[in-house]
C-alpha cells in the first residue's frame, strides 16, 4: 500500500511505528551476537528458588523478566514495572510509591527481596511508602506465587519479588572490564534518566560500582480529567531519585564472596494528601470530626494546586554480604550467603517544614547448605535471622516505636523419578514484638510462631505438555501496625486502631497449572484457591465523607482466580499472545451492613493481546489490554469502570563506534484513555498516567 494511502487511525499508526521498520529492515546485517533480546532465553534457572530450580519445573508459576523484555518495560517503581504481567497488579499512589500486588494481594503478604535479602522500608506499613530500590538497576527479577514462596517466610502467601542485581560481582570480568550505560526520557512526566554500571577486576579480585539519576516532573493523565480543576497533570506527582553502589568481590574456583554498600535519596509528592480530617478521632466505634476549633484552620482545597502537596524525602543506606562457596563439607555441594543490614528514614514535609518522620534500622541474615542427594532426596537446609527496630515520630506517628525478631528455620527438597518431579518444604518461624509502651500506654509485647508446609510435583505426561500442581498451609504472624497503630494516617484517609488480640493467619492454598512448553503454539493455565483462615484485615467502623475509622480484625475469607496466556508462532518473524487473569476474593461472612462479602481494592479482571515481530536486528510489539469495570466492592468503597490500554514499542540493537547499543522507544496508552486503578487509595486523586512516550539508549560494553 503506498504511503499517501495508508489509513492515519491511531491503530494503523500504532502497527505502522511497531512493525513497518523490521519489515523496512529486513536485510540489515548485525553481529551474530546481537539480538533484539540477548538476555532473554525459553528457560531460566530461578535463583529465587532455594534449589536453583529451572522454570519449566517449578511447581508454581514463575515470572522472570530480563534482557531486552525487562528494558522495555521498565518503570520508576517496582509495582509499575511488574504491573502489566499475568496474576500481578499495582498498589499505584501516584508516580513516587508502588509496590507490586500479587493474586490481590499485598502489604506484607507479598516480600520483596535484593538477590535473596529481604528488602528492608516502610513500604509495608502503608501505600503512599516507596520500594527502597531502582528498577533501572535491576538485571532480572523474578515473581514466585503460591508454595515456591514458602522458604522466603510464612507470611509471603501472595508471593516473592525477587530481584537480581550486579552489585556484588560472582565473577571476574574476562576482558578484565565491563559494564553498560543508559539514558532515557519519557513525555508523561518529562523524565531524564541516567545510569550506569561497571565491572573490573584482575587475579581473584572484582569491583563494581553503579548508579541512577532521575528528574520526573508531575505526570499527564487521559482526556476529561475532571479532578485536576482544569489542569491535565497530577499536583503533586513528581519523583526525583539518586542511587549509587560500590562493591567488592574475591572470586575463587569454588565460589566468592563479595559486600556493596547503597545509598539512595528519593524525592517525591503524596497526592492527594490532605488536613480537613486532620481532627477526626474515635470515640467508641464511629468517628468525631470537627468541633474544636480545626476545621476552619485546614480548610484549604487540597490537590487542586492551590497549596504545596506533602513530600516524602527518603534516604537509605544498605550494607549487603553474599557469599557462596561449593562443596564446603562431605555430603554438602553448596553452600550459601546472603546478610543485610539497612538504615532507612524517610521524611513527610508539608511546606517545607518535617511533620512525620518513620525510621527502620534492619538486619537480614540467611545461611543455606544443600546437601548431595540421600536415597534420591536433593535438598536445602536453613536458618534465617531478621530484625526490625521500627519507630515513628511527628503528626502522624500513628504506629509506636517497636522491635521485631523474627528467626526461621526451614527445609526444602526434591525427588526426580521418570517423568516426574517432586518438591516439599517446611518453615518454623519465632517472632517477638517489643513495644515502647511509655509513649502508647495498653501496649503489651507479643510473642508468636507459626509452622508453614509445602507439596507439590511437576508430571511431564508428553514430551511437550506437564501439569503442576501445589497444596501449601502457611502461617503468617501479625506485623506490628497491626497490633499496635493508633492514630491519623492522612495519606489514606483513615484513623487506624490497631489490635493486640490478633493471632496468625492460615493460609490454606491449592494450585494448579497446564502447560504446553514447545511447539508453534504454547500455552500455561493456572488455577488457584486459597482460603485464609483469620484473614487479618482493616474493617470499617465509621465512615465520614470518605475519611474512615478501621480497626484491624480476623476474618476467614478465600481468594480464587486464574490466570494465562497462549502464544502462537504465525512464522519465524511473528508471534501473537493471548493473555489474561482473574481473582475473586471474598469474606466467608457479611460484614457490611449492605451485606457485603467482598474485600476491598481487589483488581479488575484483564484480557490482551500482543502481537511480537522479530526481523534480525528489530523488536516490533503492539498490544491492546481490556481491564474490565470492578463493581464487586466493599461497603463505603465505590466501583471503577473499565478501560483500554493500547501500547506499542520497538528495539534495535546495532554498534555505534564499535560498541554494542540497544535503541528502544514505546507508547503507552497511545489513545490517551483516562483510566483509573482499583487497587489504589487515592486513584480519583490520582489516575493513570495518559500518552507516555519513553525512548531509551543503552551501551553495553
Amino acid at each position: 500500500m503506498p504511503a499517501s494511502t495508508f489509513p492515519r487511525t491511531p491503530l494503523a499508526l500504532a502497527i505502522l511505528f511497531a512493525f513497518g521498520a523490521p519489515l523496512a529492515q529486513a536485510q540489515t546485517q548485525t553481529d551474530s551476537r546481537l539480538q533484539a533480546d540477548p538476555d532473554t532465553v525459553p528457560t531460566v534457572v530461578v535463583s529465587a528458588s532455594a534449589l536453583g530450580v529451572v522454570s519449566d519445573d517449578m511447581i508454581t508459576p514463575v515470572t522472570s523478566l530480563g534482557g531486552g523484555e525487562l528494558v522495555r518495560v521498565r518503570e520508576s517503581t517496582l509495582g509499575e514495572t511488574l504491573a502489566n504481567q499475568p496474576g500481578i497488579t499495582s498498589s499505584h499512589f501516584g508516580a513516587g510509591a508502588s509496590r507490586p500486588v500479587i493474586r490481590g494481594m499485598d502489604g506484607p503478604r507479598v516480600k520483596i527481596l535484593s538477590d535473596g535479602a529481604e528488602v528492608q522500608d516502610a513500604s509495608t506499613i502503608s501505600p503512599d511508602h516507596a520500594v527502597a530500590f531502582e528498577p533501572v538497576l535491576a538485571e532480572r527479577i523474578e515473581v514466585l506465587r503460591g508454595p515456591s514462596a514458602l522458604a522466603y517466610g510464612g507470611g509471603a502467601v501472595g508471593g516473592v519479588v525477587n530481584i537480581l542485581d550486579r552489585k556484588i560481582p560472582t565473577k571476574v570480568p574476562e576482558k578484565g572490564v565491563e559494564g553498560s550505560a543508559e539514558v532515557r526520557a519519557n513525555s508523561v512526566a518529562r523524565e531524564k534518566t541516567g545510569a550506569f554500571e561497571v565491572t573490573g577486576g584482575s587475579g581473584n579480585f572484582a569491583v563494581h560500582a553503579e548508579g541512577v539519576k532521575r528528574d520526573a516532573g508531575e505526570y499527564r493523565v487521559g482526556k476529561g480529567w475532571e479532578g485536576g480543576e482544569g489542569s491535565k497533570r497530577v499536583h503533586g506527582s513528581h519523583k526525583d531519585t539518586e542511587t549509587g553502589t560500590v562493591g567488592l568481590s574475591w572470586v575463587g574456583e569454588r565460589g566468592y564472596l563479595g559486600a556493596a554498600y547503597t545509598k539512595e535519596r528519593t524525592e517525591y509528592g503524596i497526592p492527594g494528601h490532605g488536613h480537613e480530617f486532620a481532627s477526626c478521632h474515635p470515640h467508641g466505634d464511629h468517628l468525631h470530626c470537627g468541633g474544636h476549633g480545626h476545621e476552619e484552620e485546614h480548610d484549604h482545597d487540597h490537590g487542586h494546586g492551590h497549596e504545596e502537596v506533602p513530600v516524602v524525602k527518603l534516604n537509605s543506606e544498605r550494607w549487603d554480604l553474599r557469599g557462596e562457596y561449593r562443596n564446603p563439607l562431605p555430603g554438602f555441594a553448596k553452600a550459601r550467603l546472603r546478610a543485610s543490614f539497612t538504615d532507612y528514614r524517610h521524611d513527610e514535609l508539608e511546606e517545607g517544614v518535617v511533620s512525620t518522620s518513620f525510621m527502620n534500622k534492619s538486619h537480614d541474615a540467611r545461611v543455606e547448605l544443600e546437601h548431595l542427594p540421600v536415597a534420591g532426596w536433593r535438598g536445602v537446609i536453613g536458618l534465617q535471622t531478621t530484625r526490625r527496630d521500627f519507630d515513628t515520630e511527628g503528626e502522624e506517628a500513628y504506629v509506636p516505636p517497636t522491635v521485631t525478631k523474627r528467626h526461621a528455620a526451614f527445609v526444602t527438597e526434591e525427588y526426580k523419578l521418570d517423568n516426574w518431579r517432586f518438591e516439599a518444604g517446611l518453615r518454623h518461624e519465632w517472632q517477638d514484638i517489643a513495644v515502647d509502651n511509655a509513649r502508647f500506654a495498653g501496649a503489651r509485647d507479643t510473642e508468636a510462631k507459626g509452622t508453614s508446609v509445602a507439596l507439590g510435583a511437576v508430571w511431564k505426561f508428553q514430551p511437550q505438555y506437564s501439569l503442576r500442581a501445589g497444596i501449601s498451609r502457611a502461617h503468617r504472624l501479625p506485623a506490628a501496625e497491626e497490633l499496635y497503630a493508633d492514630g491519623v494516617h492522612l495519606a489514606t484517609s483513615t484513623y487506624e486502631i490497631g489490635n493486640q488480640n490478633l493471632g496468625k493467619e492460615t493460609s490454606n492454598n491449592i494450585d494448579v497449572t497446564l502447560r504446553k512448553f514447545e511447539g508453534n503454539t504454547t500455552f500455561s493455565l493456572s488455577a488457584f484457591h486459597n482460603r485464609v483462615d483469620n484473614y487479618i484485615y482493616a474493617h470499617t467502623l465509621d465512615n465520614h465523607e470518605g475519611f474512615q475509622l478501621v480497626e484491624y480484625a480476623q476474618r476467614d475469607a478465600t481468594f480464587s482466580g486464574l490466570e494465562g496466556e497462549l502464544r502462537h508462532k504465525f512464522s519465524n518473524v511473528v508471534e501473537g499472545t493471548l493473555f489474561g487473569d482473574y481473582v475473586r476474593a471474598r469474606f466467608d461472612k457479611d460484614i457490611g451492613a449492605d451485606g457485603s462479602r467482598n474485600i476491598p481494592r481487589i483488581p479488575a479482571h484483564r484480557i490482551g493481546v500482543r502481537l511480537n515481530a522479530d526481523w534480525q536486528a528489530w523488536h516490533g510489539m503492539v498490544e491492546l489490554v481490556r481491564v474490565g469495570k470492578q463493581d464487586k466492592v466493599a461497603e463505603f468503597e465505590g466501583t471503577t469502570g473499565g478501560y483500554n490500554m493500547l501500547n506499542l514499542g520497538t528495539h534495535y540493537t546495532t554498534r555505534i563506534a564499535g560498541v554494542p547499543a540497544q535503541l528502544y522507544a514505546r507508547i503507552n496508552n497511545l489513545t490517551n484513555e483516562l483510566a483509573f486503578s482499583h487497587t489504589s487509595f487515592i486513584k480519583e486523586a490520582a489516575p493513570l498516567p495518559g500518552r507516555n512516550i519513553t525512548a531509551g539508549l543503552r551501551f553495553i560494553f
